[in-house]
């Protein structure tokens, strides 16, 4: 009776013993050393993954540093779901906070790390712009005449795991990033310099983590008129261009009437009309504004611009072009720039 009961006792004890493995959570990647500005991944594993009850993550909100994004990058295996985290290095030792993970109506908590971060050295034929990353490609190229003596350059840039906003071109008379986005891994953004115009061409490197070498890249800066970008015309003055339009429709303009008058073919007429209408456009005055006093001409319509001068007082200037928020003026005979349009005169 006694062996029939305890038979029975551990019958109910292996029915009640769950047959799968418990959830654990556990770091499956931290990196070990960093380079100052480094953009890196911190990875969870998930064992066992419950998809009823999905985890949630939360760094130590106290912590000086966070995630680039509060949601992680999920990528499952089997029953196995990786989370990754991105984050940025400063100069100083990279404190990994303390992460706390609610899942299953319990809060687990993986301890932070220390991770010893060093300035990264480049010697100066690399012509290293900066940035750290696993891969950096430039999608697209644009140049157009800036001024007389400089061209403005214009990179679409498409990289992971990059520290973009802290591109910086050695040897550009300017430079900064806009448009800078981020989603997991991938980093695209746009980056305008400045280069002497008999410049044709540049080379620079970025530093790839993975390979742990610089990697070379070339840029034509020669301008074509071809090349001027159909999207973003940011040169500040192309005379030469403008006076060229200007000489080819007054000489259409002559031709069709000489054509009209030689043949009375109404044809010729109509061209005449079109050619004129175009060829006075380029002599119908610019609409201005009122530009206040001590308003920054920044050199490029970016935030990252530095300020080539200011304005010394209330003036109305001539529009050259608008770009988003930035207007591009000539200030004075040979300084030209961009005002923001928070700077304009207020009524």
């Amino acid at each position: 009776m006694i062996r029939y009961l305890l038979g029975l006792l551990l019958i109910f004890l292996a029915g009640a013993t769950p047959l799968s493995a418990q959830t654990e959570y556990r770091y499956s990647y931290v990196p070990k050393q960093l380079y100052a500005g480094q953009v890196f991944p911190v990875t969870i594993l998930e064992t066992d993954a419950d998809p009823l009850h999905p985890p949630t993550f939360r760094f130590d909100p106290k912590a000086p540093v966070h995630p680039l994004e509060k949601r992680p990058l999920k990528v499952g295996n089997g029953k196995d779901l990786f989370y990754t985290f991105y984050f940025k290095a400063g100069r100083k030792d990279f404190h990994l906070p303390d992460l706390y993970i609610q899942a299953a109506n319990q809060t687990l908590r993986l301890p932070g790390r220390l991770i010893p971060v060093e300035e990264l050295s480049a010697p100066p034929e690399e012509r290293f712009c900066g940035v750290i990353a696993s891969d950096f490609k430039i999608k697209t190229s644009q140049v157009s005449t800036f001024d007389d003596k400089n061209n403005l350059i214009y990179l679409n840039i498409e990289a992971h795991e990059a520290n973009l906003e802290d591109m910086a071109i050695p040897g550009v008379v300017e430079g900064g990033v806009e448009k800078l986005r981020r989603k997991g891994s991938l980093a695209i953004g746009e980056y305008y310099f400045v280069i002497p115009a008999n410049v044709n061409e540049i080379t620079f490197s970025y530093y790839n983590a993975i390979k742990q070498q610089f990697i070379p890249l070339k840029v034509s800066t020669a301008y074509q008129h071809k090349q001027v970008a159909a999207q973003v015309d940011l040169n500040p003055k192309d005379s030469s261009f403008t006076k060229l339009k200007k000489y080819t429709f007054g000489a259409l303009s002559l031709f069709f009437l000489l054509m009209f008058i030689f043949y009375r073919d109404f044809f010729y007429l109509i061209l005449l009309a079109v050619a004129v209408l175009i060829f006075i456009t380029f002599f119908t005055p610019m609409k201005k504004i009122c530009v206040q006093e001590g308003a920054p001409l920044y050199i490029l319509p970016i935030a990252s611009s530095t300020v080539g001068t200011t304005v010394d007082r209330d003036v109305k200037l001539p529009v050259l072009h608008r770009y988003h928020h930035y207007y591009k003026v000539e200030y004075k005979h040979g300084i030209t720039g961009w005002i923001k349009d928070e700077d304009l005169c207020k009524d």
